[in-house]
């Protein structure tokens, strides 16, 4: 995970600049129509409820525009400890934040956006229920659909998501797994099982070799410790854990030094670790007594398994895939002011789905300081642009003034960004470092490229204080900042829940 992600911190998020108040929705999109003929605010429609998309809406000031969200996902979600719920060291709700608690938010509506007409200046959504469409007019839109898991179309991966292969970037994902988990164990206690059908459910593939595998390995071993060995003695003989990486290395954003101490705890801990190596496809063999026998096939050998958990790289989503928007990589190619080539400046995209001319990488904190620089261009500049004129319909947005870059993690330290910062027009990525956990008690931290002042690498249980402390005051509530330390708590004391439903 990356150190201080892109989520907004507890205090930035809820810091916003207050204007005096103007009148609500516009006439002209069907809504209540204004009094007397006083102006409306322009309609800023977001497309995501992630780390860029939710900062965003969270940050823009509501009485200077009229903010609409679309998204499948009617919650944030904190991506970072994402892999501590599916093996039931956090619960899921401890993790979210509903969109619909955003203070101020005019509309939201759960569905997903399908196309994009930039000449008419609208979007074609589908309801996640009904399936029905309609269309919502947009002033400016910023897109924030982020990316989705890519296969690299290895065979049989689609076909067997949500049954025996599973991601790891919703809150589903994590519920899948975790369900998929416990009824690998349930089922490999039958005292019919064949032995090789036992040995395939117990076998445990996570494939890629970024933070988010790495530390859902860490916290699977754990739970495999501490819970499965109280419960399923009789099935630890059998397990087997095995982290495959096509690359040379684990963590490759990391420091060496730091990625090969965390090969050696995992080994340490009997994962096989192999990396070079990549799968080449998965087979559903018929073998007697054993139906939907899955193995993993790759270059020199087979493994037999029960559950895999992909999470080897990261594709376009529809939306941005099939739209007009111009692609770099494919990502939506934007300029140093995030705005999509070619649209008068009415069209933004930021986060996962957005590619700088610098090519940042598609991480939360990136998305994070770029939802809070693009809140800064909208509430101190382009509020100063009358896009509702309609003398202005063919004009370009003026560029924005300088804004200061969000290198500090909370707004109780703003105050340092000016110090340690060169304010600017154009968005600049602040590093704030890198980090991951290695389940309870353990972790690394490498903060050679950050930014901030300190120590350049940190592992061992210093890390993993860093890694729990800087995401428990991250989060988004006061209710998750109770939650998340209880849990942690239960499962360190009482162990993690092992019912499946």
């Amino acid at each position: 995970m990356i150190l201080f992600p892109s989520a907004t911190s507890t205090a930035a998020v809820l810091r916003l600049s207050f204007f005096p108040t103007v009148r609500s929705p516009a006439a002209r999109f069907g809504t209540t129509p204004p009094v007397g003929g006083e102006r409306v605010r322009p309609r800023v429609v977001i497309l995501g409820s992630g780390w860029a998309g939710f900062t965003l809406a969270r940050r823009l000031d509501k009485s200077r525009y009229e903010v609409r969200v679309i998204s499948p996902a009617n919650h944030f979600l904190f991506t970072p400890l994402l892999p501590s719920t599916a093996v039931g060291t956090l619960e899921f709700r401890a993790i979210q934040e509903p969109v619909r608690t955003i203070e101020g938010l005019d509309k939201y509506y759960q569905a997903k956006a399908t196309n994009i007409d930039l000449e008419v200046g609208k979007v074609t959504c589908e309801d996640s229920y009904s399936l029905s469409v309609f269309e919502v007019p947009y002033d400016y839109l910023c897109v924030a659909g982020g990316m989705k898991s890519n296969t690299f179309h290895v065979q049989n991966v689609d076909e067997l998501e949500g049954k025996a292969v599973f991601f790891l970037k919703h809150l589903y994902h994590a519920r899948q797994i975790r369900n998929r988990i416990l009824e690998c164990f349930e089922r490999a206690t039958n005292p019919t099982i064949p032995a090789e059908q036992r040995d395939r459910l117990l076998s445990f593939i996570v494939v890629g070799g970024g933070p988010t595998s790495c530390e859902f390995m860490s916290e699977l071993h754990d739970f495999i410790k501490k819970d499965v060995a109280k419960w399923y003695p009789d099935l630890i003989g059998y397990i087997k854990l095995t982290l495959v990486e096509a690359g040379p290395g684990i963590l490759g954003s990391f420091d060496k030094a730091l990625s090969d101490y965390y090969v050696e705890k995992l080994i340490e801990k009997n994962i096989d670790v192999r990396l070079n190596t990549a799968v080449k496809g998965i087979e559903v063999r018929e073998v007697e007594g054993c139906p939907r026998f899955t193995v993993a096939k790759f270059a020199d050998f087979d493994l037999p398994f029960g559950t895999m958990v992909w999470s080897a790289g990261l594709a376009p989503v529809n939306l941005v895939a099939k739209s007009n928007l111009k692609l770099d990589g494919g990502r939506i190619a934007v300029d140093d002011y995030l705005r999509v080539p070619d649209t008068r400046g009415r069209v933004f995209a930021l986060g996962d789905c957005a590619n700088t001319p610098d090519h940042l990488p598609p991480t939360a904190t990136v998305a994070e300081q770029q939802a809070l620089y693009l809140a800064d261009c909208f509430n101190k500049y382009y509020s100063k642009f009358d896009v509702l004129d309609e003398r202005n319909r063919t004009k370009d947005l003026p560029l924005p003034g300088d804004v200061t870059p969000y290198l500090m993690p909370w707004n109780i330290l703003s105050f340092l960004n000016r110090i340690f910062c060169k304010s600017s027009p154009e968005f600049h990525y602040m590093n704030r470092g890198a980090m991951a956990s290695m389940g309870m008690g353990g972790g690394v931290t490498d903060l050679n490229k950050t930014h901030l002042p300190g120590p350049k690498t940190i592992k061992g249980q210093v890390a993993y204080f860093v890694w729990s402390s800087t995401y428990l005051t991250k989060q988004l509530s006061i209710q998750n900042m109770i939650l998340i330390p209880m849990y942690w708590f239960k499962a360190l004391v009482f162990g993690r829940d092992i019912s499946r439903f």
